[in-house]
């Protein structure tokens, strides 16, 4: 029988960790954290993330401030507000909100922001030192499955960890946290065009599926007793449901859960743990730039 790596509920216990740190710090006489993101046009799924996102920094007692630029908003008005940001010594940290409209260069974007306000952990300094191993903001997805399985005390030295999906974002950075001291996994970093997948993922005693398509993974790619955690999240049509709509992830779950030791739900598995670890690189830049030890 397996067991829900239940995102949902840690999520709040590490919220109320939080707000009793920041009430504390408050109480002690320092202003209260303030993340800002920056989002531009109208994207749905945007919008949602950055509502969601300013809840959750309200509901732990921090300041948050949205900037809403319009989708024919240049690439050079762009870059000024993040200079703006990055001067602005009552910001601690800033996400801008991807993706940009097309006639913005993303990488232009994120390349101009401080890497000491860079709650994402996008910019090129702060990937190039959670490579090396230093000190640094690791991306909102992958430090959140780093939670999940450190606080659920799932063992990871020696363990096998596969991971589908090389994006930038998730597979890649996870691949490099989880091979460190500390997790100690052997890690296979796989994607669509990896030769044999399944063998390799039958071979994995953790499993981390990022790969962006719909219950791609099924039961006969996973072995018996593994850890699995899908990333995946995709909004299909239900006309049965209220919505009209249904989530499901990466992972065909009905098939699939019967054979994990542990499993993340979708939703309410991962998801949940992201914002929870921008709320964290926040919490982290806020002390550096008060130099609160």
């Amino acid at each position: 029988m397996f067991e829900l790596l239940d995102g949902k509920t840690l999520s709040i216990q590490i919220k109320n960790e939080i707000a009793t740190e920041v009430r504390n710090l408050m109480a002690d006489g320092y202003r209260t954290p303030h993340l800002a993101a920056v989002i531009v046009g109208n994207d749905g799924a945007s919008q949602t993330y950055v509502a969601n996102k300013e809840k959750s920094s309200h509901e732990v007692g921090f300041t948050s401030s949205v900037y809403r630029y319009p989708e024919s908003t240049s690439e050079k008005d762009l870059l000024e507000a993040i200079e703006f940001l990055n001067n602005d010594p009552e910001i601690d940290g800033f996400i801008v909100q991807l993706p940009l409209p097309k006639h913005i260069n993303e990488q232009h974007i994120i390349d101009a922001i401080s890497p000491d306000k860079d709650v994402d952990g996008f910019t090129a300094i702060n990937v190039g030192r959670m490579v090396l191993g230093e000190d640094a903001f690791v991306p909102a997805t992958p430090m959140g499955i780093c939670t999940l399985l450190k606080r659920y005390g799932i063992e990871t030295c020696g363990k096998h960890c596969v991971v589908i999906g090389r994006s930038n974002i998730v597979g890649t950075p996870v691949a490099n946290l989880l091979s460190r001291k500390g997790f100690d996994c052997t890690v296979t970093l796989c994607h669509s065009r990896t030769k044999n997948l399944a063998e390799l993922t039958r071979s994995a005693d953790i499993l981390i599926v990022a790969i962006g398509k719909p219950e791609f993974v099924t039961a006969e790619m996973v072995k018996e007793g593994a850890v699995v955690i899908d990333v995946g999240i995709h909004r299909i049509p239900d006309e049965s449901r209220k919505s009209g709509y249904r989530i499901i992830g990466d992972v065909k779950h009905d098939e699939v859960d019967k054979l994990c030791s542990w499993v993340t739900p979708v939703p309410g598995g991962v998801g949940p743990l992201t914002i929870i670890s921008l709320l964290e690189n926040t919490m982290k830049a806020y002390k550096k730039n008060l130099n609160i030890k």
